[in-house]
């Protein structure tokens, strides 16, 4: 009997199929999403942030259906996903992609590395794709490990390009009253947004230049 419930254990870490028999206070509480408030940048929309759904980790026993359940009652209907799929693996949310997908949910699978900061293509089209679905008032969640770094670091990036005003130390100001003073968590990320506007115009300018040469000839 005793290696039968080393394996149940065992396997119920790796199920999600087992969350509902997890107890305790973490997965009792309800996902929270902060909805930050793009006014401050002239847009009437909001844009949501939290952590992973369904994470299971350390002493962490969250539970993935009542989590996307809980973005569904927000209704919610895009997520951008930053973490890898190494990450999903890691947390015991392997499914979490399909599982969106099959609750109707749009999936924006565009991950980068924890900590890190995108490469500025991949920055230009996250932010693309946040900026069309905002026009078109579809209400969108942006999360990572724990909605602080990854995930704060393009909400950052995304208000200073609808506001020319912004400054990045006011956008991190922003960010935290609604996340918490753990929002941009590396230098990294710190000088990236600090650097953001210069380096995505030159970014912008490069791609522009062999467009006007090849109409001219």
């Amino acid at each position: 009997m005793k290696v039968t419930k080393e394996q149940n254990m065992r396997t119920s870490e790796f199920d999600s199929s087992s969350d509902d028999e997890d107890t305790g206070d973490e997965q009792q509480a309800p996902l929270l999403v902060s909805w930050l408030p793009l006014s401050v940048v002239e847009c009437s929309q909001f844009l949501g942030i939290c952590s992973l759904p369904g994470c299971k980790f350390k002493d962490v026993r969250r539970n993935l259906q009542r989590d996307v359940g809980e973005l569904q009652d927000q209704g919610v209907e895009d997520v951008f996903v930053f973490c890898t799929r190494g990450e999903l693996q890691k947390y015991r949310v392997p499914s979490l992609l399909d599982t969106y997908r099959q609750k109707g949910l749009r999936v924006h699978h565009m991950p980068f590395p924890d900590g890190g900061t995108p490469e500025l293509d991949q920055c230009c089209q996250i932010l693309e794709q946040l900026q069309s679905n905002l026009q078109n008032n579809r209400r969108t969640v942006i999360h990572c490990y724990g909605g602080l770094g990854r995930s704060g670091l393009i909400a950052v990036c995304l208000m200073l390009q609808l506001s020319v005003t912004m400054t990045p130390n006011k956008a991190i100001e922003i960010l935290r009253e609604h996340r918490g003073s753990g929002a941009i968590q590396t230098v990294k990320q710190y000088n990236f947004l600090h650097e953001f506007r210069e380096r995505i115009s030159a970014y912008q300018e490069s791609k522009v230049v062999p467009t006007e040469r090849s109409v001219s000839r």
